[in-house]
């Protein structure tokens, strides 16, 4: 599976903290463009390339000058979370949807929010393990602004769909577990000797005992292709109907 990463780069009404250049007496040291440079980072380098030091660097200034807006690693690592949903937030703007009249609109919103979360995820699939290990340590009340409104966003429309409080947030869990889990099976990685041409020696197959995992073996290069938006859309509706089949 071919690695893709983001630039570190997104335009929209955020756009000044998405570009992480610009040192200077004329650019000022703010939790936008913290946030920006460490994205950035990560995107480029990954998530263990991250520390104060290192932004500072990025950034033309002390480390000391980064915890005023960001007072521990855990905080910075929280902004990168929050940076992923404010972009989700800006391109669920910036692309129209369909129109509150539309009666089955709440769904095809749903498959919007998906579709847009899949493709960010890709973009910056370096700073992706941080939606499950940041949301495992911190409790919901604490989670990013931009965080709990993507929760209510999505609990708005399944309400909108006439789902009761209980049925709404077991869809709303449903939901959440397939589209995450969905993005964290596309992006684990797969590929074993970049290097390398024909296909098992590439995935690393000879490093597998054949006789004790012949299915997965077999089944290896399948799993290695990513299912896409495709793939993610179907089993959303596949949910989606399983949950509404129950009223």
């Amino acid at each position: 599976m071919a690695e893709t990463r983001g630039t570190g780069s997104t335009k929209g009404r955020h756009g000044e903290w998405r570009r992480a250049g610009g040192r200077g007496p004329n650019h000022r040291l703010s939790r936008e463009r913290l946030l920006a440079a460490a994205l950035g980072l990560v995107d480029r380098e990954g998530l263990s390339a991250l520390s104060m030091r290192r932004l500072g660097s990025e950034l033309g200034v002390e480390a000391m000058a980064l915890y005023r807006y960001a007072a521990s690693k855990d905080a910075l690592l929280d902004g990168l979370v929050e940076a992923l949903y404010l972009e989700l937030e800006e391109r669920l703007e910036a692309e129209p949807g369909p129109g509150a009249a539309d009666a089955a609109a709440w769904r095809a919103k749903l498959h919007r929010i998906a579709r847009t979360t899949y493709d960010i995820c890709v973009a910056h699939p370096e700073a992706v393990p941080l939606l499950a290990t940041r949301m495992l340590a911190v409790p919901l009340a604490r989670r990013p602004l931009a965080v709990l409104r993507d929760h209510e966003r999505v609990l708005a429309l399944l309400r909108q769909a006439g789902l009761d409080e209980a049925r709404a947030s077991a869809v709303f869990r449903a939901f959440t577990a397939w589209l995450l889990g969905y993005v964290s099976v596309e992006l684990q990685p797969m590929v074993d000797n970049p290097d390398e041409q024909e296909p098992a020696f590439r995935l690393g197959l000879h490093r597998m005992p054949s006789q004790e995992l012949p299915r997965l073996r077999e089944t290896a290069a399948a799993l290695a292709e990513r299912g896409g938006p495709e793939g993610l859309a179907a089993g959303l509706d596949a949910l989606l109907d399983r949950f509404l089949a129950e009223e």
